[in-house]
């Protein structure tokens, strides 16, 4: 039961995960979400979030973040990144991911989604099949909501690293 909300993979930054070698398996499209994945949350694009993307465009990517959001923060966001973006994403729903397919032209067996929260950036994807990788969140600093969501990922994550 609790296979459901287990990544694909585990990585401790969205920044050391291997992304040419993804394209060289065939992978063409990444989702992303922003708050403790990119950067802490509430904060603007910086340098390293900015480099990513410039990578990940040199390489080849298609690239779309998905987030739970308004569009003010993720349209801000995105004002450096420059790529597509969905806001008020209704993750873990799995509409805003196809659309997210549907943007960059791709589908379920050539897209990565990428996120720091199993309940809703994980189960979303899993459940749309897509690839996904989940990162350990980048600031410690969150909302109240998140904050008690992470204590039952823990539960969730440590039957996850056993069975791995």
């Amino acid at each position: 039961m609790l296979s459901r909300f287990y990544p694909d993979e585990y990585r401790i930054s969205s920044y050391v995960i291997p992304y040419q070698e993804f394209y060289e398996k065939g992978y063409r499209g990444i989702i992303f979400d922003i708050d403790n994945t990119l950067v802490p949350h509430g904060a603007p694009a910086d340098k390293r979030a900015t480099e990513l993307f410039e990578r990940l465009k040199e390489i080849g990517f298609s690239s779309c973040l998905l987030s739970n959001n308004r569009e003010y923060r993720v349209k801000s966001f995105n004002e450096t990144i420059q790529t597509y973006y969905i806001y008020d994403g209704g993750k873990p729903s799995t509409k805003n991911y196809n659309k997210a397919m549907n943007l960059m032209r791709t589908d379920t067996t050539n897209t990565l989604f990428i996120g720091d929260q199993l309940f809703t950036d994980v189960w979303g994807a899993n459940r749309t099949g897509i690839y996904s990788i989940l990162v350990k969140p980048i600031h410690p600093h969150e909302e109240i909501q998140i904050v008690l969501k992470r204590y039952i990922e823990r539960i969730v994550l440590f039957f996850y690293r056993r069975r791995r």
